[in-house]
């Protein structure tokens, strides 16, 4: 391909590209804080101050990334052509978008997209529902296990002992608890601990994927998506099937 066959193209608006990377970030330090929580026995971690403090770390930044998230949501609506979710996630006639793909692969003219190609729409679709998973969960637990927003006052209000100001109750710390309730509390949080564990575990091998993948394109369509994360341009060797909006 001769250079003069590249054209550059303004694709991902700043506020896109933002979250994309304060959601890498904020990902990064969860799955960092939440290894080291689930690992804390092995790694000689064993005082009740070090438990909270690690999971206060842990939430704080689980706000972020659930802020960021949330604006991400809105953003979908009301952002630039490539941000909306109508050129993001599947829609009409995707089947046959993906068929289309999937056949130009063979071809040594595989087709271009300025916004996600068909297996894109699909991993952002995968990784959306598990971020709203991970936040929804993480916030429950936020509330249950620490006693912080959103729901943290209610649930200090709920297990609080009779006569026990709900304000001094310590995370972990059964002095002023009525047990009955700790106990239903426990039972009720336990299965959104679980599917946040685990959609954790998906996540990451999500993110693995995601990367090899953006890789893999990059290389066979002559694109640049990783550059346009930083820049906002996309540079191809080929007209677009998407267009030029």
């Amino acid at each position: 391909m001769n250079a003069t066959q590249l054209k550059e193209y303004k694709v991902w608006d700043l506020p896109t590209r933002l979250f994309h990377w304060i959601n890498f970030t904020a990902i990064i330090g969860l799955i960092i804080f939440g290894l080291i929580m689930l690992y804390k026995k092995e790694l000689g971690i064993t005082s009740v101050e070090a438990k909270i403090g690690l999971k206060e770390v842990h939430v704080i930044i689980g706000y972020v990334f659930v802020l960021n998230l949330a604006f991400r949501i809105l953003w979908g609506f009301i952002g630039n052509h490539f941000a909306r979710w109508r050129t993001t996630l599947p829609g009409k006639g995707f089947l046959q978008s993906v068929r289309d793909y999937k056949a130009s692969l063979g071809t040594d003219q595989p087709q271009q997209f300025l916004g996600h190609n068909p297996a894109g729409r699909i991993a952002v679709t995968v990784m959306l529902v598990l971020l709203i998973v991970m936040a929804v969960t993480g916030l429950i637990r936020a509330s249950t296990d620490i006693y912080f927003p959103p729901f943290g006052e209610f649930v200090e209000d709920y297990v609080a002992a009779p006569g026990v100001d709900p304000d001094s109750l310590i995370p972990y710390d059964p002095a002023g608890v009525d047990a009955e309730k700790l106990d239903r509390l426990k039972a009720f949080k336990g299965p959104f601990g679980d599917i946040h564990l685990y959609a954790a575990f998906i996540l990451m091998f999500i993110i693995v994927v995601h990367i090899a993948a953006v890789v893999f394109t990059d290389v066979r369509e002559g694109g640049s998506i990783i550059s346009a994360m930083f820049t906002g341009r996309k540079v191809l060797s080929g007209k677009p099937v998407d267009g030029d909006p």
